[in-house]
């Protein structure tokens, strides 16, 4: 398989958060309120890597590698794994599986029906991120995977609603993804494709 030792860092890569959080927790280290810590944490690690994921494309079109595309559904599925963490540790550490409490939130935090869409969105794009969906849907696969860019919005706003005062780091994500966006217009994709097209001719050329 092509990529495999890349694949295994990766997977290294997303798996360190996880261990990090999980040895802090076993010493006391995710501080006063460690479930809420932990809550945090997990719902920032989703988004980091849906703007990584977000970011292949043009790193493609840029470099003229195809290791980036290759690595895409990878990174994309950890998004959605940290995400549905992010919702489990949600439910388990601040409702204590308290569907009545869950009710309540849902009405006075509509943050959180936000933070539901985006993880709808994610669902759906890591449900069918297999070879067999994209041959079963054909072109509509194309159309149903640019709910990667509504599930970004949905997920800064939802971000955004939490953290109010404090925007330093939310301000950074939403300038990565609004650049992430901005290149995907005719002009500027139209101009990295050219980019990636003498690129890709380039290196062709010196493999020769």
């Amino acid at each position: 398989m092509r990529y495999r030792a890349l694949r295994v860092l990766v997977f290294l890569g997303a798996c360190l958060p996880l261990a990090i959080w999980v040895y802090q927790g076993l010493g006391d280290g995710l501080g006063a309120d460690p479930g809420k810590t932990l809550v945090d944490r997990l719902g920032v690690t989703a988004l980091i890597f849906l703007l990584i994921t977000l970011a292949m494309t043009p790193l493609r079109a840029l470099s003229g590698w195809g290791g980036w595309i290759a690595l895409r559904r990878q990174l994309g599925l950890w998004s959605f794994a940290y995400a549905f963490l992010h919702v489990a540790g949600y439910a388990f550490f601040l409702l204590a599986l308290d569907t009545g409490q869950l009710l309540k939130d849902l009405s006075e935090r509509p943050y959180i029906i936000v933070g539901a869409l985006a993880w709808s969105c994610l669902f759906c794009l890591a449900l069918t991120s297999n070879r067999f969906s994209i041959r079963r849907l054909g072109k509509r696969w194309k159309r149903l995977h640019r709910l990667i860019y509504p599930a970004v919005g949905l997920a800064l706003l939802h971000m955004l609603w939490i953290v109010r005062s404090d925007l330093g780091e939310w301000t950074l994500y939403t300038a990565i993804a609004t650049a992430l966006l901005l290149v995907r217009f005719p002009p500027l994709a139209t101009a990295l494709e050219r980019h990636a097209k003498r690129r890709h001719s380039t290196i062709s050329k010196k493999v020769e």
